[in-house]
């Protein structure tokens, strides 16, 4: 099922991470052979993520000689993406290889529920009353839209639910939006704090919430819209060619 969902010929476990064979010119990946049929199998093991975990050292070493005082957050955002991809680990699979909406907008629901919570606790530096719900209902409620119409009728997916591709794109959707309304809710915030005098003056004269706070409210989106802009003005340059560099190659 895995193989008509993806639209690609073998099994959804065909799909190997290359990665190069210590002291050797050819490539290795994890659960297949090399295409040396004389080099042996070598897969990531925790050593290699620590290795690169190493360079997490470099952000902790800058941030304090800098006096930033960051170094708490960036262990601990370190220890939370380990969780995170372990779990993930342990249900992505079982989730790609499912055919019940139940699960898979069930998993949705989770994503909305976390980054929701990530935005509204984490990342904002003032609360307001039903901020959660808002920013709940805005992230899944739009995610869903775009995911939904695009793997329906840019990726020609039927159902447009399908699992292998409608979690990792509704993923991606999530934390773009993350950005956009950690942005835009930060510059809503400040701006209404820094103008408190211009916006009780208008409504004392009877200018209505919208017509009070309508150029905070433009401002916030432009700011927010910008990374999106910024990013899709490189994806064909930059982006794309980053993320499907090993793909191309082998």
């Amino acid at each position: 099922m895995a193989e008509q969902l993806l639209g690609i010929p073998g099994r959804l476990s065909e799909l190997q991470w290359y990665a190069p064979a210590a002291g050797s010119s050819h490539s290795t990946y994890i659960g297949g052979k090399s295409d040396d049929p004389s080099a042996p199998d070598e897969p990531l093991t925790w050593a290699n993520v620590g290795i690169a975990g190493l360079l997490l050292g470099v952000n902790i070493a800058v941030s304090m000689w800098f006096g930033l005082g960051l170094s708490v957050s960036l262990l601990i955002s370190a220890l939370r993406c380990v969780v995170q991809l372990s779990l993930l680990g342990l249900i992505l699979r079982q989730i790609f290889e499912t055919a019940n909406p139940i699960y898979i907008f069930g998993m949705t629901l989770v994503l909305g529920v976390l980054a929701a919570f990530e935005v509204t606790f984490w990342r904002s530096k003032r609360q307001f009353p039903w901020m959660y719900t808002g920013t709940l209902v805005s992230i899944t409620g739009s995610a869903l839209l775009v995911a939904l119409f695009g793997n329906a009728y840019a990726l020609n997916m039927s159902p447009a639910y399908t699992a292998v591709k409608f979690i990792p794109t509704i993923g991606m959707i999530f934390g773009k939006n993350m950005i956009g309304v950690s942005i835009g809710m930060g510059s809503v915030m400040d701006s209404l704090d820094s103008n408190r005098d211009r916006v009780e003056a208008m409504l004392a004269f009877g200018a209505s919430r919208w017509e009070a706070t309508k150029p905070i409210v433009i401002e916030a989106l432009r700011s927010a819209l910008l990374p999106t802009i910024t990013n899709m003005s490189i994806t064909g340059l930059i982006s794309i060619p980053g993320m499907m560099t090993g793909w191309i190659l082998s």
